[in-house]
């Protein structure tokens, strides 16, 4: 009898080693080696130990001068809530390039502490496609984040030093935005009283924690072009308002200089390797709703004029993380891409056909690992919206499909005669099995993408309202039939646009495991309503972000969190994590 693709896959998965084990069994260069082969200049280069660099920002204006590489963004269906695989189809795909001879690195997000301590482990890619050591990346790596987190610290320290001493600007205590943050899930932080005791202890008032990769000062190191540029961003953070409802800025509390100061090293990109030795670029972890969901912009100018192809990924469906990729990031850049990847799976197909339940931490349901392609074009709708996403903004696709020991080849035929109807490019990948020749195919497909002719366009222009520009989203992209406004938002955005916030481009804070603002539908849904209740400014990274929903900016811990299973063995290694 013949041996079904999923039998040989599921016996492949079972031999196959944990992502920790791999990791630390795959031999790894010198950093300075990884530097060199990108032609890095030591000079440049500050290493963290064996494993990790520091890349000044001087290099940028060294290399300002060599052929930029081709600009490839990674995206995805709108995901179950297990994840597509994008962050390792990533790292697939910038080995793969080494398989049909071209150099290629990948710019990925440093993972948060919060979740890998929590449910969502790890963040480092999988199986043969991943960036080491996945310990540090995993675990502080070089500190980026805590000086995120020092930084907005000290603008609330400033903020309660302001208003206990009653000098300066008349900041009003009841109209203060800004919260305080830390890198590790606590649900008892979302709410919190400060200045409790004598009057010498602060100004008492309610205020919150965030985690910090929700901060602002998080996606203003993403977007930040240089020292100069950050500091300026910094300083036009707004904190609050005064009694006659005028804007408080960092500056006029006197803390952008020093918070400047606190993030001098960690606007330097972080330099790792692949297991396949490709240069891995893990840099700044902006929060994928409430922000742009994007590593660095300096990351990225230095990576493409190093290599043949740049790999950067965007948080969550291209519905969110490549909207904002191209309507704010690229904005901030001045970069264009040249082709965009959109991830796809089974699963998650499978999962838009609106018959089966997934739930994190639990094993798929049995009916829907079980043969069936029909499932698989139930959910297409999805597929086809996301392609259309993408070439709303002039950019050609290419779908890849992440294969799944659960998957069928009937399935995977399924999925790429939705894409090639819809007139994307497909290939298929078996990256965590292969490395990067499980994606061989996957680049060349993308290398012929990049070839077109390039369209891109934003999808709004500056100077559209911001009304009109979250509309624009929603209808464009999400396929709502209309927006409502609550009275709180129409107030807000008429303010913001008065104080002349008005040509910032919109980040719209919805749930990501729909098209829509309902998780509960799936697929492509039309004719629904985008709720607006809010709309708030983060002027210093340079966008306002629209709330639909309630989103938590500060996660809690599971029944059963990561932290729990992590140790140290008798070798003193790190044990548990994945």
């Amino acid at each position: 009898m013949a041996t079904s693709v999923k039998e040989v896959e599921a016996a492949v998965a079972d031999v196959l080693p944990s992502n920790l084990e791999i990791a630390r069994h795959t031999p790894r260069r010198p950093i300075g080696e990884i530097a060199a082969a990108m032609g890095l200049d030591q000079d440049y280069v500050e290493p963290y130990g064996h494993d990790v660099a520091k890349i000044d920002l001087t290099a940028m204006h060294a290399l300002a001068d060599r052929p930029r590489g081709k600009y490839v963004v990674v995206s995805a269906i709108t995901p179950t809530p297990l994840g597509e695989g994008k962050t390792t189809t990533s790292i697939g795909l910038a080995q793969g390039f080494h398989h049909i001879a071209r150099s290629a690195a990948v710019a990925l997000r440093q993972p948060s502490m919060g979740p890998t301590l929590g449910i969502k482990g790890g963040a480092a890619g999988g199986g043969y496609s991943q960036v080491i050591p996945m310990e540090r990346i995993n675990l502080h790596l070089t500190g980026d984040i805590h000086a995120v987190s020092s930084a907005h610290n000290l603008l609330s320290a400033m903020i309660d030093n302001h208003l206990h001493h009653r000098r300066g600007v008349d900041l009003d205590p009841q109209q203060i935005s800004w919260k305080r943050t830390m890198d590790i899930n606590d649900r008892a932080l979302r709410n919190i009283v400060t200045g409790l005791g004598s009057s010498a202890d602060g100004f008492t008032r309610q205020s919150s924690f965030e985690i910090t990769a929700a901060s602002e000062v998080m996606a203003i190191l993403a977007l930040a072009h240089s020292l100069s540029d950050l500091r300026a961003r910094l300083g036009r953070i707004v904190v609050g308002y005064t009694r006659s409802h005028q804007p408080v800025t960092a500056e006029d509390i006197g803390a952008a200089g020093a918070m400047t100061a606190l993030l001098k090293d960690a606007l330097k990109p972080n330099l790792l390797q692949t297991l396949e030795h490709t240069p891995a670029l893990m840099h700044a972890g902006p929060f994928g709703n409430i922000a742009h969901g994007n590593s660095s912009i300096v990351a990225d100018r230095i990576a493409l004029r190093t290599s043949d192809y740049l790999i950067t990924e965007a948080g969550f469906g291209a519905d969110m993380g490549a909207e904002r990729f191209f309507n704010i990031k690229c904005r901030a850049s001045g970069m264009v891409p040249d082709a965009a990847v959109l991830v796809a799976t089974v699963r998650g197909l499978k999962f838009h056909s609106g018959r089966f339940r997934v739930v994190p931490g639990r094993p798929l349901p049995e009916e829907m690992t079980a043969e069936n392609p029909d499932d698989v074009y139930a959910g297409a709708d999805n597929l086809r919206k996301q392609i259309d996403n993408i070439r709303a903004h002039g950019i050609a696709p290419v779908v890849a499909i992440n294969v799944f020991p659960t998957d069928y080849a009937s399935e995977h035929e399924a999925i790429r005669d939705v894409a090639e109807q819809a007139g994307a490019r497909v290939a298929l990948c078996t990256h965590v099995r292969d490395g990067g020749a499980g994606a061989a195919e996957l680049a060349e497909a993308v290398a012929a993408a990049a070839e077109e002719p390039n369209r891109f366009e934003y999808l709004y222009p500056d100077d559209m309202h911001l009304d009109d520009k979250i509309k624009r989203i929603a209808t464009r992209i999400y396929g709502a039939g209309g927006v409502e406004f609550s009275a709180e938002a129409r107030r807000q955005i008429d303010s913001y646009q008065y104080q002349g916030y008005g040509d910032l481009p919109v980040c719209i804070a919805k749930t990501h495991l729909s098209l829509s603002a309902d998780a509960g539908k799936q697929g492509a849904p039309t004719g629904w309503v985008l709720p607006v209740r809010e709309v708030r400014l983060s002027a210093g990274a340079g966008f306002v972000y629209a709330l639909c929903g309630e989103m938590r900016t500060m996660p809690g811990l599971g029944t059963d969190p990561a932290a729990a299973h992590i140790d140290i063995d008798e070798n003193e290694q790190i044990v548990g994590l994945f």
